[in-house]
């Protein structure tokens, strides 16, 4: 059977000032790094034989961050749109894990809250209100996207793509962001548009999945 890997991204520098990041690209924070060895030393004795990620670069990052310990094999970045696409082709070696960026698997789009502290943003919105914005299925923070409109976003291309990967019987690791994480999840378990709001996945977490062509079992 196939197996789906779902990692979270390691603790970035925005979420250290624990700042709303969405889709501002910022880096790995020091303690994001120091992560890396811990979640490389869980999945070095695994196999992936294709990654999805993101253009957010918490996401990349992570990709070369656990993926140091894994022997013989190299990620090679390649883009869903632009020139990236298609200049970025190539014919040559095999000794390399194919690493697909897209930007529907990007974390969801905070709008207007975006940079600002979140502990800031409690205080002028109440902790209730903040709560529903970061954990709710279908409240929006201000011009920003809702669990249920990133949700939207990343399944089709699940579908389309990752899901096809597996059903192929390929090992597949996604590297993305939390709420894009918590979509595929709510996809795969089932979870209602209730439940979900309980449902987080920890920085540098990881969730296994087997997949037999039709179900999903979870492996931790």
């Amino acid at each position: 059977m196939a197996k789906l890997y779902l990692q979270r991204h390691l603790k970035s520098q925005w979420n250290v000032e624990n700042r709303f990041a969405g889709w501002v690209d910022n880096p790995l924070s020091e303690e994001g790094i120091l992560q890396g060895q811990v979640a490389a030393e869980k999945l070095k004795n695994e196999s992936f034989d294709i990654i999805y990620t993101s253009p957010l670069s918490r996401n990349k990052q992570t990709v070369l961050r656990i993926l140091r310990l894994l022997e013989g094999k190299y990620p090679i970045f390649q883009y869903c749109e632009g020139k990236m696409k298609d200049w970025g082709s190539f014919e040559g070696p095999e000794n390399h894990i194919p690493v697909i960026v897209a930007e529907e698997l990007n974390e969801r789009y905070y709008g207007k809250l975006q940079g600002l502290n979140k502990e800031e943003v409690k205080k002028t919105f109440g902790e209730d209100q903040v709560h529903l914005w970061r954990r709710s299925y279908d409240v929006a923070p201000p011009e920003g996207e809702s669990l249920k409109d990133t949700f939207s976003r990343v399944i089709p291309f699940f579908e389309k793509n990752i899901e096809k990967d597996l059903k192929n019987g390929k090992d597949v690791l996604i590297v993305s962001s939390g709420n894009a994480l918590r979509s595929i999840v709510k996809k795969i378990e089932n979870i209602s548009d209730k439940e979900i709001i309980n449902f987080e996945i920890d920085f540098g977490g990881t969730i296994k999945y087997e997949f037999d062509g039709k179900d999903y079992k979870k492996l931790q």
